[in-house]
């Protein structure tokens, strides 16, 4: 069967085959202790699932507007008002099937063959194929462990060419947690002043911060910067809610109106039960997350220590998510018998066969000299699955 050319172009998430594998071989009887999930391990806070059984028990089970209901535009409405010093109106809001369906709706609307969208790197897997599916070309600008893996305006001006129409900011980030200041987007803002580059800002880590930083993005830098920002967020991650598949975007209104239209020919709206549940999570008591995010403190503090104790790995102390970045390139050489360890993917595939874990190569999200684990399982895993890694590290020579 002959296949369009755009399939060839892209790669599955390899964060959902790292769990995939794991989670085959846990079907064959292994003891596998899994680092790749991206979402976390507590449950939906119950009033949020109650809300959600209410809408099924009211009927609330049809059809909503394609961009989503009035009820929710509100609660987001709100909650950007409240927490982000934001305004918005309803036409300036949509609402997808979770915040990788809003990013690529917003691509699909926005770019095409000819354009430019910079992406820093280490990235989330799936940015550069978003672009590549609407045509347009992925620029990967690279940052500094030393810099904190963030992008500095200096690096930002030398990738801007004629060609660029946006540059992607996630912050807090998948995959290094790093997160930006004020101080930090102002000075990216600037260097995008007086031109029409767009800022696509994914949020969606927002409130998984910790040692009482202050969230911030590039909307808050000013009204005109505002007005050339796409703010995307949603509510997988911080209120647990990743199967529900509920996310959002904010934006200009001749951008959010392409982006509905796009959506009405591809899902039409999202889940009707999701979206009641997602207004209690917005309107809410945020507690369930705060106390989620003390125990990820928890776990980040216990997991970069246990890294660092590693003879050969370095690891940086994360801002915000729940997933640590280090560093194993001291590593690469070693081997064990007649198996070396030459780059990221080979130390993942020694540590699943030879150890029974699972992490997911930093070569995935383009700095090879990585490797990306997830605190977002529980405290017993992540010593036993520190204590696998520290052995079979100890194992090669």
């Amino acid at each position: 069967m002959k296949l369009a050319k755009r399939v060839g172009l892209i790669k599955p998430s390899p964060t959902l085959a790292i769990t995939a594998k794991a989670n085959a071989l846990k079907a064959e009887g292994r003891d596998i202790i899994g680092f790749g999930a991206g979402e976390p391990d507590f449950d939906t806070p119950s009033h949020i699932k109650n809300a959600g059984i209410r809408a099924i028990e009211s009927g609330f089970t049809k059809y909503t507007p394609v961009g989503g209901t009035d009820e929710l535009k509100d609660a987001i409405i709100g909650k950007l008002e409240r927490e982000n010093g934001l305004s918005y109106r309803r036409k300036e809001i949509v609402v997808s099937c979770g915040a990788k369906h809003s990013l690529y709706n917003i691509a699909q609307a926005l770019f095409e063959e000819g354009d430019e969208v910079i992406v820093p790197a280490p990235y989330w897997v799936s940015y550069p194929d978003i672009v590549v599916l609407a045509g347009a070309t992925p620029v990967i600008l690279p940052t500094r462990e030393e810099d904190g893996f963030k992008m500095t305006a200096e690096a930002l001006k030398k990738a801007v060419t004629a060609n660029t129409r946006a540059v992607i900011v996630n912050s807090p980030s998948n995959p290094t947690g790093a997160t930006y200041t004020p101080e930090e987007l102002k000075a990216l803002a600037d260097v995008l002043k007086d031109t029409e580059i767009l800022a696509i800002s994914d949020d969606i880590y927002e409130k998984v911060l910790y040692d009482g930083f202050r969230f911030s993005n590039m909307a808050n830098t000013g009204e005109d910067m505002k007005k050339r920002t796409v703010v995307v967020n949603g509510v997988s991650k911080a209120y647990s809610m990743t199967g529900w598949r509920i996310g959002y975007a904010a934006g200009p209104e001749a951008l959010m109106s392409a982006v509905s239209n796009i959506q009405s020919q591809n899902t039409s709206n999202p889940t009707s039960i999701s979206q009641k549940a997602s207004v209690e999570a917005l309107n809410g008591t945020q507690e369930p997350t705060e106390r989620m995010v003390e125990e990820f403190r928890k776990r980040r503090d216990f997991i970069v220590s246990a890294l660092n104790g590693i003879p050969g790995v370095t690891c940086r102390l994360p801002e915000g998510a729940f997933y640590v970045f280090p560093n194993v390139a001291g590593l690469y050489g070693r081997k064990k018998g007649d198996r070396v360890i030459g780059s990221s993917v080979d130390f993942a595939a020694y540590l699943l066969d030879d150890a029974d874990v699972a992490v997911v190569p930093g070569s995935a999200f383009g700095d090879d000299r990585y490797v990306r684990l997830s605190y977002a399982t529980s405290t017993k895993n992540i010593e036993e699955g520190l204590r696998r890694i520290r052995s079979a590290v100890l194992r090669l020579e």
